[in-house]
């Protein structure tokens, strides 16, 4: 008989549990209890103040509820009464328009160029930093816009300085043609937020590469076209995104000096101010949730084509 060796495999060993695996399983489920708890009152206000009513807007958008009785479904007639009967609510998107188209480049140009003086070193920096970010602070006050309107009416300061060159000046929020205006220049100076963000972005440019220039024999103005604006893109797109969503929201400041009404002439009938005006005083809330959707997807999509249009003119680094 022939003897037939049989390799017998050694068996493989089993892993044990490290000490205090078990103990140490509980500890993390534990911290884990005790983080959902701490977290616990943030994530109902998630859902009770910010989730449930964008639902429930939602909802009302599809209705004519006027607060003081039940809401009734209307399907999409709030939505097509906006666009094919309300004239005032194509004029106050007309409005808000205008106001953002002007306004916003306005205040990012008069924001960079103080952030580039600010940039050269001056002495007392920070408190000059800090003195032209009080607008931004400031601007969004009711205070502030009631001593706009009385700066800008019939017998307010423009029209006292006018006054002592000769020139008798129009009560400018009073005047369909220039209320808009007093409100572009009301935005234009809450220029500070964009400022420091400017200036902090100016700060991370290397010196190196302004020093390489000037060896080229590039002067100033070359510098800032080749130099400061591409690698300062990535800082006004941001501040573009920010106050685009910001301008679209403004309402404090028309509801003061137009005296709520959006008035002369509608002239400063901000979108946010008639949407307020038709859900608080004309009691049609079904009405203003459909335009707050509206506004919603307005915003959406600027800032989605900001976004999509970024990649053509916001550079990275070394890439666009």
């Amino acid at each position: 008989m022939t003897e037939v060796s049989v390799a017998v495999k050694p068996k493989r060993a089993v892993p044990q549990p490290a000490r205090g695996g078990h103990r140490s399983t509980k500890r993390s489920r534990r911290e884990a209890r005790a983080a959902y708890l701490f977290l616990a009152p943030w994530f109902v206000g998630l859902l009770v103040i910010t989730i449930g009513p964008i639902f429930a807007s939602l909802y009302l958008s599809f209705t004519d509820y006027s607060l003081l009785e039940e809401a009734k479904w209307v399907g999409f007639d709030n939505y097509v009464k906006m666009f094919t009967e309300d004239e005032r609510f194509m004029n106050s998107l007309w409005v808000t328009t205008v106001y953002v188209i002007v306004s916003v480049p306005m205040q990012l140009a008069f924001a960079l160029g103080l952030a580039l003086v600010l940039d050269r070193g001056l002495r007392g920096l920070s408190f000059y930093r800090s003195v032209f970010y009080l607008p931004s602070l400031l601007g969004g006050s009711v205070a502030i816009a009631i001593l706009w309107r009385k700066v800008f009416g019939a017998d307010g300061l423009v029209n006292a300085v006018l006054a002592m060159f000769g020139i008798e000046g129009p009560g400018w929020v009073g005047h369909p043609d220039y209320a808009l205006g007093t409100l572009i220049l009301l935005h234009v100076w809450t220029f500070g937020a964009p400022m420091i963000i400017f200036l902090a972005g100016l700060r991370q440019i290397p010196s190196s590469y302004y020093e390489a220039a000037s060896v080229d024999g590039a002067g100033k103005w070359r510098q800032f076209k080749s130099i400061t604006i591409p690698l300062l893109t990535p800082i006004i797109f941001f501040n573009l995104v920010l106050e685009l969503i910001k301008s679209f929201q403004s309402f404090t400041q028309a509801f003061i000096v137009s005296g709520g009404k959006g008035g002369p002439a509608d002239s400063t009938l901000f979108y946010t101010l008639y949407l307020y005006l038709e859900g608080f005083k004309n009691y049609d809330m079904g009405y203003a949730a459909a335009m707050a959707w509206v506004l919603l997807i307005i915003i959406a999509g600027l800032t989605g084509v900001n976004f999509l249009a970024s990649k053509y003119w916001v550079f990275y680094g070394d890439t666009k």
